[in-house]
């Protein structure tokens, strides 16, 4: 029986792949049914393919990027590139050959922090909560290592959501804007009702809270959409479909918005995961009873190496610090 680590591998070779072969035009009718079947054999296989396919294009579109020395240039609508001479067929082989390598080798996880700066219009480093103001006036605030894609059109305002986890604050319709703002993110999307929305990606899919107002979340291949009022929450992907996240504190789960983590009894194993989305060096309890331990407090962002400290002597524990991670035990 194959294992669960070499599918993933297999995934993600075959959407390297079919990304390559879409990149080279419209498909026949035959390469059309093919590829359809193939997204349809495993629900993870289109995510594959979207994620194979931006880094394609993302690399595609270094080719056109400025020299150090040119001036400056606005950046236009994000088009797919297309081979036009022989040198941007090279180009284009080598991004490939590229996107294959980082696909398949390095996998999703690690390959995808590494895109993001290729991939995304707006992404927050490490341990950043970073502000952005769109076009329309609308306000979205990235948490630590998310990233956010702007699509705007002369028909919606689409945001797609790469990593991570963001709070949207929409300008609402009225006037000369009659957009509506949506949401792209894991196979669905989340269309503003009102004003304050969370969007985060939670394994193969996503999750929303509805701070201010209402929403309505559709599911790729689900007939109708799930409507969110204000305190509000679910999660979607596309083996559950959209399913409420009842009890879900979304002061407490968007803390970060205020410069803060906040923790009610919350397994130390939980507590490390969130951690490790804010430090550099990586968070590993190596010892199972330790991992099963509750953890109350607010830890302050800027100070996490100090809230360590304190957990690690209120906990009991023993710890290790090495390059690249901490170790608790």
């Amino acid at each position: 029986m194959i294992s669960q680590h070499l599918r993933e591998q297999q995934i993600r070779e075959e959407a390297a792949d079919w990304a390559v072969r879409l990149s080279q035009g419209d498909p026949d009718p035959a390469t059309a049914e093919a590829l359809a079947r193939w997204c349809q054999a495993d629900p993870r296989h289109p995510e594959a393919l979207a994620f194979a396919q931006a880094t394609w294009d993302a690399l595609g579109q270094l080719a056109d990027e400025p020299a150090a020395s040119d001036p400056p240039r606005r950046r236009g609508p994000r088009q797919t590139a297309r081979p036009t001479t022989r040198s941007r067929r090279r180009w284009r082989w080598a991004s490939g050959v590229a996107a294959l390598l980082l696909v398949t080798v390095l996998g999703v996880d690690v390959g995808r922090p590494l895109l993001l700066p290729l991939l995304a219009d707006h992404a927050s480093g490490t341990g950043e909560v970073r502000r952005v103001t769109l076009p329309d006036g609308s306000e979205v605030e990235l948490d630590s290592r998310s990233a956010i894609d702007v699509l705007y059109s002369d028909g919606e305002r689409r945001v797609r959501l790469l990593a991570g986890e963001a709070c949207f604050s929409v300008a609402p319709m009225g006037g000369d804007e009659r957009r509506p703002f949506v949401v792209e993110s894991a196979g669905g999307t989340t269309r503003a009702l009102g004003t304050r929305f969370l969007v985060g990606e939670r394994g193969h899919g996503a999750w929303v809270g509805v701070l201010e107002h209402s929403v309505a979340v559709n599911l790729e291949g689900v007939p109708g959409e799930r409507v969110l009022s204000e305190g509000q929450s679910a999660r979607y992907d596309r083996t559950q479909g959209i399913q409420p996240l009842l009890g879900l504190d979304l002061q407490r789960a968007s803390s970060w918005r205020r410069g803060v983590l906040v923790f009610d009894r919350v397994p130390l194993a939980e507590v490390a995961e969130q951690l490790n989305r804010y430090r550099t060096r990586r968070l590993v309890i190596t010892d199972a009873r330790l991992a099963r331990r509750e953890v109350s407090g607010v830890f302050r962002l800027d100070i996490l190496d100090e809230a360590l400290d304190t957990l690690t002597h209120e906990l009991h524990a023993q710890r290790l610090d090495v390059p690249g991670a901490t170790f608790l035990y």
